[in-house]
């Protein structure tokens, strides 16, 4: 598996095991053990959460699979998420659905996840969306309280535009590492408003979410996802991959900012078969024969 280098102490698998919906896969703690385990024999070494994943369970789930086999925290890192606040049954005290990045929250979610996630540090944490309330100097030195107290290795962003992440890092001390984004050939808001290329101005290598678009391209009956399912099968025959899932992965995996998407799934023929995509290349013409139908309309 290829390695993307985010510091010169930290490097990702250039796939990342995603566990949004890790609470509605319905697994034994066994069973998410052995996932974790077919992940890292393929290569995959990264694993991305968030603290509201599943309604607040999934890294306490996740967590008690991986104290089953303790020795695996030392292959893996863990990504973890804060910022978002959502009412739930396990967080009664929440009343509406807002954004809090200010310092005392950002600490609290940490020390949560660590203890849900039975480790003692996590390798990156994420701003999960843009807090239109946000105080940068206060998010900043929560970075840097967490980062002193060896409780989190690095930091970064998710669904940061350019303009919210110069902020935020003009606050720190220290490089952010990532910006998790929505990218696919079916969603290029990021790949038209010139986020994705600020990703590469800073060398930034980008996570990528939702890269099978959600399940549109594959049965939506909207004109976009017509077209583009059209042409992935065309490409799909043309490299010989197994599927038109195959060739939305190589999409992403051949652009140069060195994307590196998330795979949400707890199957582990699925998760395989994502890896598989990586044997792939697509040609200029194939590249953009994709992006053009997404967009409906020729490159200017």
């Amino acid at each position: 598996m290829e390695r993307v280098q985010l510091t010169t102490e930290l490097s990702y698998s250039r796939y990342i095991h995603g566990l949004w919906r890790l609470a509605d896969w319905n697994q034994t703690k066994e069973e998410t053990l052995s996932l974790i385990e077919h992940a890292l024999e393929l290569g995959i070494t990264t694993f991305d959460h968030a603290d509201i994943y599943g309604g607040y369970t999934c890294e306490e789930l996740f967590g008690e699979a991986l104290s089953l086999k303790p020795s695996l925290r030392e292959q893996i890192e863990l990504v973890t998420k804060c910022g978002i606040v959502l009412p739930s049954k396990n967080r009664p005290e929440h009343k509406t659905h807002h954004y809090n990045t200010s310092r005392s929250h950002i600490v609290k979610s940490v020390d949560r996840s660590l203890k849900n996630l039975q480790t003692d540090y996590i390798d990156t944490l994420l701003i999960h969306r843009p807090d239109p309330y946000m105080d940068p100097e206060e998010t900043a030195e929560a970075f840097i309280q967490l980062k002193e107290a060896g409780k989190v290795r690095t930091f970064g962003v998710s669904n940061f535009k350019d303009h919210q992440w110069n902020m935020l890092q003009s606050h720190l001390p220290f490089e952010l590492v990532t910006n998790q984004l929505e990218l696919s050939a079916y969603q290029l808001e990021n790949f038209e408003d010139g986020t994705l290329n600020h990703c590469q101005e800073k060398r930034v290598p980008p996570m990528a979410w939702s890269p099978l678009a959600g399940g549109k391209v594959f049965n939506g009956e909207d004109e976009r996802s017509k077209r583009l399912r059209d042409t992935l099968e065309k490409v799909q025959k043309e490299i010989g991959a197994d599927g038109i899932d195959q060739v939305l992965y190589a999409w992403l995996l051949n652009h140069p900012a060195k994307i590196m998407p998330i795979i949400g799934s707890g199957r582990k023929d699925r998760i395989t078969k994502a890896v598989q995509a990586m044997e792939w290349k697509l040609n200029h013409d194939q590249w953009f024969e994709i992006l053009q139908s997404s967009m409906g309309h020729d490159v200017p």
